[in-house]
């Protein structure tokens, strides 16, 4: 029998379901387990890989939440053998490096993405370049991101950047309501990509900069690469993979 370490968001109904499958199958603590049982959201799924990364134990989500792209439907019934037939999804995170202006350097991994957003009223002035070659001298903007592919159905889209297919090996670079140059939309670049955000006139204009619910203050400058050492196991019901779900993202309405 697979042993589950079980673990639920604070939303009530997370609560719940966590209590009624721990008292049917049995959890165990993360040291002994082979599988993590997550119940909650999509933020609480990142939330999980983020807290027990260092385990490599793979994470089948069950949605407890609201939209719970990430996750399982939730059900008491037949979960040993759902995970036993469950597909494996394996995302490599963005690895961010962002010194801020009073010279501190902070590390963190991003799943989704990494995303630079104005603090003020002020626009965003973002300088871009892309594995040591200037690229873009100038952004106006709200912001930019830097999507994986399974974070391109999330921020990314809602900020009209692509949905990327899991297996396609590409990264989203993704304006946030962009002034000037008003017509860019943004660019595709290889995973092997490393991309850095330089902020201009960072002391009147603040920005900050997220990977995931990671949130750094005041940055001056930003680098990006995804970090292919580190394999997060994402497990999904048999016919219902992340590709097939990314997959018929881009044919809804």
């Amino acid at each position: 029998m697979t042993r589950i370490f079980f673990t639920a968001s604070e939303r009530p109904e997370a609560q719940d379901g966590c209590a009624r499958l721990a008292a049917r199958y049995g959890g165990v603590p993360i040291e002994e387990a082979e599988v993590i049982v997550a119940l909650g959201g999509d933020g609480f799924m990142l939330e999980t890989f983020h807290d027990h990364m260092a385990t490599g134990l793979p994470v089948y989500g069950m949605n407890r939440g609201s939209v719970g792209f990430l996750m399982n439907d939730y059900s008491e019934y037949g979960l040993m053998e759902r995970i036993a037939a469950a597909e494996r999804a394996v995302i490599h995170p963005l690895r961010m490096t962002a010194t801020d202006v009073h010279g501190q350097t902070h590390l963190a991994l991003a799943i989704n993405e990494v995303s630079l957003l104005r603090q003020t009223r002020q626009t965003a002035k973002l300088r871009i370049s892309v594995d040591g070659k200037l690229r873009l001298g100038e952004l106006n903007c709200d912001g930019a991101l830097l999507s994986t592919p399974a974070g391109s159905t999330a921020y990314n889209l809602s900020a009209h950047g692509p949905i990327i297919p899991l297996e396609a090996r590409v990264l989203a670079l993704t304006p946030i309501s962009a002034f000037r140059p008003r017509r860019w939309r943004g660019a595709l670049l290889a995973h092997t990509a490393k991309v850095t955000f330089e902020i201009l006139e960072a002391p009147k204009r603040p920005v900050s900069a997220v990977a995931d619910n990671i949130e750094v203050r005041d940055v001056l400058e930003v680098h990006i690469a995804e970090d292919r050492e580190v394999a997060l196991n994402m497990l999904f019901d048999e016919g219902r993979s992340l590709e097939e779900r990314v997959l018929a993202e881009q044919f809804s309405a």
